[in-house]
């Protein structure tokens, strides 16, 4: 494979941090060109000089010249502000791919923008994805640009497809369950904070964490996996797997079923997106199949779990409509985390905001961020009456 040159938006979270985990298994293969982070200065610094970046970006302004001061003398360029990241993907030259792991919906016009300039994209990055998913799709295929998924239950679609000339029959989008599977719903209405981002599989943000708690991240996946592998959401199953070792499969029009398995550990997709179509040595803990124990399947309850039907819903309306969505759970999901709400508010908001918007059938680009906009002004206002 070939030197790749990377930009790594969102190098401070989690994904970020396993990325750049996967770049110092393999410094021979990668150079990385940017680095981008929102207000965690102090990771950013040292990421930089670790990697010998050669340029970063704060998102937050305020942190400019603290970030300057520490990463001039090494020869780093250094910039800040949200248009500065949507200049570096529209204008530069000396980057093959983008891995877009930045948080929420912010990562929109960046992504948008790197695949304008015919960059490879390894996304990570959903809420891009639910809210302006056919803009997306249509300006890589515009611009010959691709688009690698990162999650690991896309991942394992993107890999269950390698070789297939057959189309999809149905997709089964596996789900852990999250921390409260076997909570009973009469429970989830003294949710804390610190029980919601405690998932028992993976490690992940706080936000994409409640967002697994509240099975609204499900949601989310399906609404990817219609624009990632067009298909239409009634080909999409999802299976309650607690296991989280078969992290999704393909069924084809003869009965066949693929899917792809391995231990939970996110730097497995995330390498497989940089260094694809290769497959590269990767030292992370193996499948023992005689330790496994058995594997267990089952519907996930919509009752409990309403975020998951308002994803599925959002999706058969279109339109803006997985926007309103999204823009109503980052609010929501914020002000839990804020302690503002509680847990089983979190559906109840999104549903009366996305039910307040305005429907607009093929929004452009300018509709999806007022669409953004309006919808976060009108779940605020709902909270700030509850």
């Amino acid at each position: 494979m070939d030197k790749r040159r990377l930009a790594i938006l969102g190098s401070t979270g989690s994904i970020g941090v396993q990325a750049l985990d996967v770049v110092g298994r393999h410094r021979d293969m990668f150079d990385i060109q940017l680095l981008t982070a929102n207000n965690n200065s102090h990771l950013l610094i040292q990421q930089a000089i670790e990697f010998n970046a050669a340029c970063v970006i704060i998102a937050n302004e305020e942190l400019y010249t603290e970030v300057y001061n520490a990463l001039n003398p090494h020869g780093i360029n250094v910039f800040a502000g949200m248009s500065s990241i949507i200049d570096a993907m529209s204008t530069a030259e000396n980057i093959d791919m983008v891995l877009s792991a930045m948080v929420g919906f912010c990562g929109l016009e960046p992504t948008l923008a790197a695949l304008r300039s015919g960059k490879a994209v390894a996304i990570a990055n959903k809420e891009p994805l639910v809210a302006a998913g056919r803009i997306i799709m249509e300006t890589a295929r515009e611009n010959h640009a691709a688009i690698i998924p990162v999650d690991s239950e896309h991942s394992a679609i993107f890999q269950s497809l390698q070789g297939a000339h057959s189309p999809i029959e149905r997709i089964f989008l596996t789900a852990s369950g999250g921390p409260f599977l076997r909570t009973p719903a009469s429970e989830l209405d003294n949710v804390t904070v610190a029980d919601a981002v405690n998932h028992p599989r993976w490690k992940m943000g706080r936000k994409i964490s409640v967002d697994s708690s509240t099975m609204m991240n499900k949601g989310f996946e399906m609404i990817e996996a219609c624009w990632l592998f067009g298909v239409d959401i009634s080909q999409i199953t999802v299976v309650i797997h607690p296991q989280s070792v078969i992290h999704s499969m393909v069924s084809f029009q003869d009965g066949a079923v693929i899917g792809q398995m391995s231990l939970p550990d996110m730097r497995l997709p995330i390498q497989y997106a940089l260094t694809y179509p290769e497959r590269m040595p990767l030292d992370i803990p193996r499948l023992d199949f005689y330790k496994l124990g058995g594997f267990t399947f089952s519907e996930p309850d919509l009752a409990k779990f309403p975020c998951l039907g308002l994803a599925i819903d959002a999706m058969k309306k279109g339109g803006n409509t997985p926007c309103a969505l999204n823009a109503a759970n980052e609010t929501a999901v914020a002000a839990f985390l804020n302690e503002e709400i509680r847990f089983t508010d979190i559906p109840a908001v999104v549903s009366r905001a996305v039910d307040k918007c305005s429907f607009i059938k093929e929004p452009d680009l300018s509709a999806i961020l007022e669409t953004d906009r309006s919808v976060r002004e009108i779940a605020a206002n709902i909270i700030a009456k509850r």
